[in-house]
């Protein structure tokens, strides 16, 4: 049987998402299908004179390394879309280069700040310290500014259009590293982490594309008022009022202001705390009020199908469910 790499593994869950969520409309002219199953058996070669990576860029990419990627056009292409991630604790940096496109005939390259799905971006409006419009880069706006970007979190994209065969730019990624990881998309369906928000009024989510258990190991939050996890219904109100608090989504998007609230704490605990979130996406998301040093723990693994929880185990009248 063959191995999928990680990094294929997440752009093929990706693909499967997106069309679910409508995604296809965003890319039924790129031919996904073509460079996808070439990425999978792709031999990636490092240039032993200067170590940088690289090889070609394909319309439908994930990328999570650093180094050069090269498109070139064959034909249209209408619809091209690359995501890139890096670990959590690194934010991205992009920069164009050997741009060959023709702006006024309708190419584009535009980079954002974060993923967008079908309309859905990650992070959410709501999380982002940017407004929407500024987290666009668009090259043909204004070549010189426009050839480089910066992620504020460990996520990033890339999106263009070009009509011409024989044009096409260069694309260098590097990863940078981060104190504080706020917004983060996980790599892996497995792991633990620990996100802390400093004196800062921001929300930060860390996203799992898959169906998890989580289990909170560590909670330390500046106020506390309950003593307890509690579903949804009886505490929505009670913890978002609270301002420091930590929220369990689930959902099948991306978006979480459009995700199922699952169960919220507004309390510090040093013990375990678990729920089973048979999503697309599970999300644990802290929300600080910017008084107070905040600190979540968590790990979280990949639910068997056996394990996949009925709505009924957690007393929610709606939950999400993987086919």
């Amino acid at each position: 049987m063959m191995t999928v790499p990680p990094r294929a593994q997440l752009l093929l869950l990706l693909v499967s998402l997106s069309s679910r969520m409508g995604l296809s409309r965003y890319i039924e002219d790129s031919d996904a299908s073509d460079g996808l199953y070439s990425l999978l058996s792709l031999e990636q070669k490092r240039e032993a004179e200067d170590f940088i990576f690289r090889r070609p860029l394909r319309c439908l990419d994930m990328l999570s390394t650093e180094g050069s990627f090269t498109f070139g056009a064959s034909r249209p292409q209408l619809a091209c879309a690359t995501f890139i991630i890096a670990e959590p604790n690194e934010v991205i940096s992009l920069e164009l280069s050997d741009v060959n496109i023709d702006c006024s005939a309708g190419d584009f390259i535009k980079m954002f700040d974060g993923w967008v799905l079908k309309g859905e971006k990650f992070p959410s409006n709501q999380d982002h310290p940017l407004a929407s419009h500024q987290r666009y880069t668009d090259f043909c706006s204004s070549s010189a500014a426009g050839s480089t970007s910066r992620s504020s979190q460990n996520v990033a994209m890339v999106f263009f259009r070009i009509h011409g065969a024989n044009s096409g730019f260069t694309l260098t990624v590097k990863k940078l590293h981060n104190p504080f990881p706020c917004n983060i998309m996980s790599q892996s369906p497995e792991g633990s982490f620990t996100m802390v928000m400093p004196h800062q009024r921001r929300n930060c989510s860390f996203s799992i594309i898959y169906p998890v258990e989580i289990r909170l190991t560590e909670l330390s939050l500046g106020q506390a008022k309950s003593n307890e996890l509690i579903p949804q219904k009886k505490v929505w109100s009670a913890c978002s009022g609270s301002g420091d608090y930590v929220e369990l989504l689930g959902g099948n998007g991306v978006d979480t202001s459009h995700m199922f609230p699952v169960a919220d704490l507004c309390f510090s605990l040093s013990g375990l705390a678990q729920m089973k979130i048979g999503c697309d996406n599970s999300v644990v998301r802290l929300v600080s009020s910017g008084n107070y040093i905040n600190r979540v723990s968590f790990q979280y693994r990949l639910l068997e199908r056996d394990e996949l929880p009925k709505a009924s185990e957690n007393s929610l009248d709606n939950f999400c469910s993987v086919e």
